[in-house]
């Protein structure tokens, strides 16, 4: 790959900090001062969708922790689980650019309803409070750009640790990841050997690499350790097409292709599983539930 592609931003390929607001034309500030604030990013923008909905807890046992990272820090997190079963597969939910907010919890909450114990760790907690900061660019420059891959990585780790010394079965291990995440969960299926499967919804592919961030996912397709589900709008205005493209490419050139394997939905753009934004596409997402919860059925419930 030439170092021209390799580079964020080109006319082509939105960069992170503005993709969000400049391919759905909303203003993140006015989201977060509708009076749902303190509720988190999510609860704020649900006026803005007819089609959000909310996951009910009956039957789940909720609870926000905190876990003892590798290097002391008190890592925040949010679980759902079967209240009545015992050793449910283990899902991490990694979470957006925007934190653990209102609608990660959510997700969290229909994998339990699936059989999975999740656990969604704040991994940008170190930082600062993602669900609280209106401005995009301040955002990434003030949390998401601070938060080391290598970091991100070893705490994902110490959550699974964490959930299978808590009721979870941490012999059987999923990840999913929305945006930020899904570009997180392509590189935890390359660093760890002891997950099973993973889903990637809409990760940047190609990205510009940094001293924290030394990772691009493309280079990474040789190295992947378990089976990844990738899932992408044909829309998305940050990651192009050819970045879809030139990923399954990698991934068959590795050999890694099947299993792993890129669903593009033709008409969805960045974002079209979150049924709390005006990007939500109803018919691209409930598919792409359909297929998550069959990757990790087979490989996550089934791999063991």
């Amino acid at each position: 790959m030439s170092k021209e592609t390799e580079g964020a931003a080109t006319p082509e390929r939105l960069p992170e900090d503005c993709n969000w607001i400049d391919s759905i034309g909303l203003d993140r500030r006015k989201l977060l001062m509708t009076g749902a604030f303190a509720a988190g990013f999510a609860a704020a923008c649900r006026p803005v969708s007819s089609s959000a909905g909310q996951t009910s807890g009956e039957g789940l046992a909720q609870e926000t922790v905190s876990i003892h990272a590798s290097d002391g820090f008190a890592l925040p997190a949010y679980v759902a689980r079967p209240e009545k079963a015992k050793k449910s597969p283990v899902i991490v939910v990694v979470h957006e650019v925007f934190g653990v907010h209102e609608w990660i919890r959510d997700i969290c909450r229909r994998f339990a309803r699936e059989g999975y114990y999740a656990i969604a760790p704040d991994l940008f907690a170190r930082h600062g409070d993602a669900t609280k900061i209106a401005d995009i660019k301040q955002l990434v420059t003030s949390i998401v750009s601070k938060a080391p891959d290598a970091q991100v990585l070893a705490d994902i780790d110490t959550a699974y640790v964490w959930a299978g010394s808590h009721g979870g079965d941490a012999a059987r291990r999923g990840i999913t990841g929305f945006c930020w995440g899904g570009r997180i969960v392509w590189l935890y299926a390359a660093h760890s050997a002891q997950l099973d499967a993973g889903v990637a919804f809409y990760g940047r592919l190609v990205s510009e690499k940094t001293a924290l961030q030394p990772f691009s996912v493309v280079d990474q397709a040789a190295a992947l350790k378990a089976p990844v589900l990738g899932q992408y709008g044909g829309l998305d205005k940050g990651i192009p097409v050819a970045d879809v493209e030139a990923m399954r490419a990698a991934l068959k050139k590795a050999g890694k292709s099947p299993p792993d394997e890129i669903t593009l939905y033709p008409e969805a753009d960045h974002g079209f599983m979150a049924d709390y934004r005006p990007s939500y596409n109803e018919a691209a997402a409930t598919a792409a539930w359909a297929a998550t919860v069959e990757w990790f059925g087979r490989y996550v419930k089934g791999g063991k």
